[in-house]
């Protein structure tokens, strides 16, 4: 076995992981809505636990994988996954089912931070954007083919096809990387050392702005949870607005899964070409139009206009979430800690805005569509303080 070969084993994981988890987690709030009634107000809350104990399973998760080593992490993932899932498959009552989550979200971190660290562990720096614009490829294109599936799944299998089918597929996964682990070592052990690499510098295209490259880093960290909140927040009303306009889980796989379409293709070309890079105003717009799309979607009563809006929306979540691993590797050294405060902002923006549009049902049950207001209101106030960190830091010509 080649490190070539285990890097491909390593994307093949991805790829699994993440259509278990989109299988699991996105239709997890249809069979919330089916089996125990839940609403908007009930799964946005769901979304926003999940956020919560986002924030602090990357951190801890990324500090398990470091110290007891990638592959272990991933075989411990692996099988707490497929223990909670077969555990929420016998579960009967709402509460624990909704409680069990945190474990799931726990096992889930230990995950991701051992994956990113796989795919770019043992190559040089320059090969290493190369390999995260793969790893984005893979795990979106992922996500997208499982959502888009997935509503087939549930109605042709049943409710119990969020929970069987991914813990068939975690259960693979924890004994295929058991069976790895010595393999890999051998493999790793066998490499001869990394020639010495020059100091790092952000490309030219940073020296040409009127913004230092660290305050590109800094205002990607803003957009991003903001660009989560608003997509966490379409993910858990999505059974509502399924309801509302008389779309079975199969046609949800299909109508809606069109934004995740449009981020991979936002991710490949933005992959390829740099055109973007160093920007303000990509970013910016890129900012206006999740807002303005989110609004769309959330409060259009058309489908075409949804399907539309989606299309948009998803190009505008790929700039952003491409501009904050970018500017984390190209504005600095300090790319590992980086990568944990992109994976925190991450779980900041999965809490944040299902938190506020629960809350916006709570205090105002009589208002139509109070969460897509609250939601748009706060993702207003960050568009205004991306405008403002950009000019303040702005140099004078």
């Amino acid at each position: 076995m080649t490190l070539r070969q285990l890097k491909a084993i390593y994307y093949g994981l991805t790829a699994l992981n993440t259509v278990a988890q989109a299988y699991s987690l996105y239709y997890l709030f249809f069979y919330l809505r089916d089996r125990y009634g839940f609403g908007n107000r009930g799964n946005l809350f769901v979304a926003a636990l999940h956020g919560g104990v986002y924030i602090f399973a990357a951190w801890l998760g990324g500090r398990f994988a470091q110290r007891r080593g990638y592959l272990t992490a991933l075989a411990v993932g692996f099988g707490g996954l497929a223990a909670v899932s077969i555990a929420a498959s016998v579960v009967r009552t709402p509460g624990v089912q909704v409680a069990l989550l945190v474990p799931y979200t726990l096992a889930l971190l230990c995950i991701w931070p051992a994956l990113e660290a796989l795919v770019t562990d043992h190559e040089p720096p320059r090969r290493i954007p190369h390999m995260v614009g793969l790893y984005n490829l893979t795990w979106s294109l992922s996500t997208t083919l499982a959502y888009f599936t997935g509503g087939r799944l549930y109605d042709a299998i049943g409710k119990g096809a969020v929970f069987y089918v991914p813990a068939a597929i975690f259960a693979a996964e924890c004994l295929f990387v058991w069976w790895l682990r010595p393999r890999a070592a051998r493999v790793v052990d066998a490499l001869p050392p990394l020639p010495p690499e020059p100091a790092h510098h952000p490309e030219a295209r940073a020296s040409r702005q009127r913004v230092p490259p660290a305050v590109f880093l800094q205002l990607a960290w803003i957009a991003n949870p903001f660009a989560y909140m608003a997509m966490y927040t379409v993910l858990a009303v999505m059974p509502d607005l399924a309801q509302r306009l008389g779309l079975s889980p199969t046609r949800v796989g299909l109508f809606c899964s069109v934004w995740m379409f449009s981020r991979v293709a936002a991710f490949g070309v933005l992959w390829g070409w740099p055109g973007w890079h160093y920007r303000f105003r990509w970013m910016a717009v890129s900012f206006l139009t999740i807002i303005v799309c989110f609004a769309a979607i959330l409060m259009a009563t058309s489908l075409a206009v949804i399907v539309i809006a989606q299309i948009f929306f998803g190009l505008a979540a790929g700039l952003i979430y491409y501009s904050s691993l970018f500017y984390a590797m190209d504005a600095s050294d300090a790319k590992g800690e980086h990568g944990g405060l992109h994976e925190a902002a991450i779980g900041i923006g999965i809490c944040a805005g299902p938190a506020i549009g629960a809350l916006s049902l709570q205090l105002w049950p009589d208002v139509p569509r109070a969460n897509a207001l609250a939601v748009s209101g706060l993702l207003a106030a960050g568009f205004i303080w991306l405008i403002a960190r950009w000019t303040r830091a702005r140099q004078p010509e």
